[in-house]
């Protein structure tokens, strides 16, 4: 007894409305239909827009990296001298050991 023909699947991206055509026995995709052609094509003076303003950003990001490692080794100073005068007041005990309990 033949079993009934499992149909194929045809299923639209909803982000490109590219078109496939799985088989559903398979679970593989048997073709593929490239996305219809944009009416409209990007403006490429935008994109070239959105380039520099990135470069700009990368820019500041880095003169601004730099600027914070300039003053890592005084921020690590404080830190350190901070610690220090809060190890000064707490008095020195002995640790706990494990034997010990």
């Amino acid at each position: 007894m033949a079993g009934p023909k499992d149909p194929d699947i045809h299923v639209e991206c909803p982000c490109c409305r590219a078109r496939l055509l799985i088989d559903a026995r398979l679970g593989k995709v048997i073709s593929h239909e490239p996305p219809p052609r944009q009416k409209d094509a990007p403006d490429l003076g935008h994109a070239a827009q959105l380039v520099r303003d990135q470069a700009a950003k990368r820019e500041a990001l880095f003169r601004q990296s730099t600027e914070d490692e300039k003053h890592k080794s005084e921020l690590l100073d404080r830190k350190f001298s901070e610690a220090l005068k809060k190890s000064k007041d707490e008095p020195v005990t002995r640790p706990t050991r494990d034997i010990d309990l």
